[in-house]
């Protein structure tokens, strides 16, 4: 990977470092919180972040400014602040245990695999439809969860179930990509 100077200021990269700022910002509010208004400004914040995240795509896209660090910027970011929203809901959430193994599992076996592909030349070109999907609605409940922390435990259980299933969606398609792509590289 060959990084130019021009490639650290595009729009894209500044809008994968602004969310990568907002993890402190966001980890401090919601730990700190005392009151809703407090827990409102803690989903505020993930949903600016979700929304940074859908514009540097599309800026990235539409102007052409896709750069190789952008590739590795953008789900660095995403990633982490998954990783941010789910640890500090652990604290409110007890069964959030499942969505951090489930996120855990399918993250390790996408590195692992991209690693094993890309030492073979191939590499899975971008997020699939289904990773995209999976990651709105990890957003949407987990942001619901952030902003409320006191509704019913049914609904909060609800929300994680949908999350985990869509990440498990997303594990099991993605493992069919990969199981795809090993095949075709071994004809």
């Amino acid at each position: 990977m060959k990084l130019q100077a021009k490639d650290f200021l595009t729009l894209p990269n500044i809008l994968s470092y602004v969310r990568l700022l907002l993890i402190p910002v966001f980890m401090v509010q919601y730990l700190t919180a005392t009151d809703i208004g407090d827990y409102y400004i803690a989903g505020i914040i993930i949903i600016f972040s979700g929304l940074t995240d859908l514009l540097d795509g599309y800026i990235a896209r539409k102007f052409n400014q896709i750069t190789e660090l952008g590739k590795l910027l953008d789900p660095i970011a995403d990633k982490l602040t998954q990783v941010a929203v789910i640890i500090c809901l652990l604290v409110h959430y007890e069964k959030m245990w499942i969505i951090i193994t489930l996120f855990v599992a399918k993250e390790l076996f996408m590195a692992v695999n991209d690693f094993l592909l890309y030492r073979q030349g191939k590499k899975l070109d971008g997020a699939k439809w289904f990773g995209k999907v999976s990651t709105a609605v990890f957003y949407a409940c987990m942001t619901f969860l952030v902003a409320f922390p006191s509704i019913q435990a049914t609904t909060a259980n609800s929300l994680m179930i949908v999350t985990g299933f869509f990440l498990t969606l997303s594990f099991v398609l993605y493992g069919r990509e990969f199981f795809t792509m090993y095949q075709k590289s071994s004809k």
